[in-house]
């Protein structure tokens, strides 16, 4: 059994993790910690855990976490670096949900954060946990950076296209819709309903943290550049995320539908769907699945890519234990095949 300590459970993608955990058959928690709600009952604030968590929340310090397996941070960023060196030094695996570790350019991470790195050593030690991509790595793997919400979707969106070589890599596009719980669980007027319902709109249009991480990855699929427009958008829902994704055919003969179906026949969690589908983010709420569909407009080399996941699941906690999995040699869909839930 993997004994799993989780550092910052007070937030979304903490409560996720736990939902999930709690039915995976090869885990458990047996740590869960908060800084300003430590000796506080799980339960008291995610009463949905009743009956399976019964733990408290204690200080995020070494001695509540040495005997774990794995620990998951679901923290803030510019948390997980300041504790990660102590926590691998004794041995015990990292997966770390935030952006600590995922962009390699120290320069380009303090730049997009605003504050000083304090783990740079351990950059290059880390793998980027997107298993679609990178999943022998990450079975050898003691470090992992959990790849993004809206990294995730943009990058599988694009994984076959990239990898055939058959788009025009100097001008991609990729418009991303989230739910409200992407801004994390925290007091915020903008986050208010009465702010969000009944409301659409666009936000950091001209230039999203989101964004390196994403032309990191796509440069590492591509094995090149990938010059990319990326527009977030704000969604009135609690959970999912719709990227739609645009590019240019070099060569506008091939068959993009096949393309998709065969690259990603055997990926248990990626879903094409038939040719002329659309996609919807309820079909994937609180599962770890994605789904995708692949369109063609009329008289046009453009290539349309629409993509659906849920931004806490295989958007942060699902994916995360997705990697975990693939970290401690289990089959990588154990704990996580849980259809979507409809309505």
């Amino acid at each position: 059994m993997i004994k799993v300590g989780i550092v910052g459970g007070t937030g979304y993608t903490g409560a996720e993790l736990m939902r999930l955990l709690v039915g995976h058959p090869d885990a458990e928690v047996i740590s869960v910690t908060s800084r300003s709600d430590q000796g506080t009952p799980v339960t008291d604030i995610y009463p949905h855990l009743r009956g399976s968590v019964d733990l408290s929340f204690v200080a995020p310090n070494l001695d509540n976490l040495k005997d774990c397996d794995v620990v998951f941070f679901a923290t803030p960023h510019g948390v997980a670096q300041s504790a990660v060196p102590a926590i691998l030094a004794l041995g015990i695996k990292v997966i770390d949900l935030s952006a600590d570790f995922r962009i390699r350019d120290v320069a380009i991470w303090e730049r997009w954060y605003g504050q000083s790195h304090q783990a740079t050593d351990l950059l290059s030690r880390a793998v980027y946990g997107l298993p679609e991509f990178n999943r022998e790595k990450i079975k050898n793997a003691d470090l992992v950076a959990c790849a993004g919400c809206y990294p995730t979707s943009v990058q599988i969106g694009l994984l076959p296209l990239l990898k055939k070589g058959c788009i025009d890599v100097s001008d991609v596009i990729a418009n991303s819709a989230s739910g409200v719980s992407g801004a994390g669980r925290q007091a915020s007027v903008a986050n208010l309903l009465s702010e969000t319902s009944d409301s659409f709109k666009a936000y950091a249009a001209s230039g999203h943290r989101h964004q390196p991480e994403i032309e990191q990855g796509l440069a590492d699929i591509a094995g090149g550049e990938v010059k990319l427009t990326f527009v977030p958008h704000l969604l009135p829902i609690n959970r999912g995320i719709h990227t739609t994704i645009y590019a240019n055919l070099i060569d506008p003969r091939i068959d993009v539908q096949a393309l998709f179906d065969e690259h990603f026949e055997e990926e248990p969690f990626v879903d094409v769907l038939p040719a002329g589908s659309h996609p919807q983010t309820r079909s994937v709420r609180g599962s770890n699945y994605c789904h995708i569909a692949v369109h063609r407009p009329e008289n046009s080399n453009k290539v349309i890519v629409l993509v659906v996941e849920d931004n806490l699941t295989k958007g942060a906690s699902g994916q995360a234990i997705q990697c975990m999995n693939l970290m401690f040699n289990l089959e990588e869909t154990t704990g996580l095949k849980s259809p979507g839930l409809v309505p």
